[in-house]
């Protein structure tokens, strides 16, 4: 949560072995995971998903199918599938992943379905199915209305999906909406999301013909994702890319 990603990486895997000799311990796989996060948040998600692939059928076996920690998992996994350009199988796990969570009890349930269905719009975005994606993140919005994490990645969802139709003006409305969220929310809830907002404004701003205010938006969320994430992290590419597009117009 402090952005301290190799660290947290370093303690997870020292956790997992410390526990490797115990018989059916859980907090093996559970820091296993949590290495897992940290690896894709600094840029090897082919390694990340790699770790995923191990896990699943270990969670599967340690807290059975339909538990939380196990979809939790799969949407975990699912999300890093995009990363690597694999669209067609994060909509499938997401979209799995989101019925079963509806259809069961616990508080964590809610939160896992929209989670899931938060990397169910991002690659409906990312297959150019946009209007799709539109009317999910509006849908997911109005089942989560609470101002938090959640939400603002679900509207940056949104901001993707009006930017993909040509829809600029409402996008960089709905931008300005998730950049109001990200600024009520705690820096350690919304760390994940570095860069996100600034790529959402340049996008809108770009489509609308305003190429300088669009670099400037840019160039701060390339600054920002390189120095949270490192430079072969999803964001940071897609960030240089947009620069290289401005810069070539």
């Amino acid at each position: 949560m402090d952005g301290r990603y190799a660290e947290a990486e370093a303690e997870a895997r020292a956790v997992a072995e410390a526990r490797s000799v115990l018989r059916l311990d859980s907090y093996a796989p559970l820091a296993l995971s949590v290495a897992a996060l940290a690896t894709c948040a600094q840029g090897r998600h082919a390694e990340a998903l790699a770790a995923y692939d191990e896990l699943l059928p270990v969670f599967g076996r340690t807290f059975g199918a339909e538990h939380p920690q196990t979809l939790k998992l799969r949407s975990d996994r699912a999300q890093t599938l995009v990363r690597l350009d694999r669209y067609a199988e994060c909509e499938a796990e997401c979209a799995a992943v989101a019925r079963i969570a509806d259809r069961g009890a616990g508080s964590l349930m809610p939160l896992t379905a929209g989670a899931a269905r938060n990397g169910l719009i991002f690659a409906l975005n990312k297959q150019g199915r946009h209007e799709e994606a539109e009317a999910l993140a509006r849908e997911t919005l109005a089942a989560h209305p609470a101002p938090n994490r959640l939400t603002l990645v679900l509207r940056l969802g949104l901001t993707r999906a009006l930017n993909g139709q040509g829809r600029h003006e409402e996008a960089l409305a709905e931008a300005e909406r998730a950049e109001a969220l990200r600024r009520k929310t705690p820096d350690n809830l919304s760390r994940t999301e570095t860069g996100a907002v600034e790529l959402a404004f340049a996008n809108a701003l770009l489509g609308l013909g305003r190429t300088a205010e669009a670099r400037t938006r840019a160039m701060a969320a390339h600054g920002a994702c390189r120095a949270a994430f490192g430079p072969d992290h999803h964001r940071t590419i897609e960030a240089r890319a947009l620069l290289d597009r401005i810069d070539g117009t």
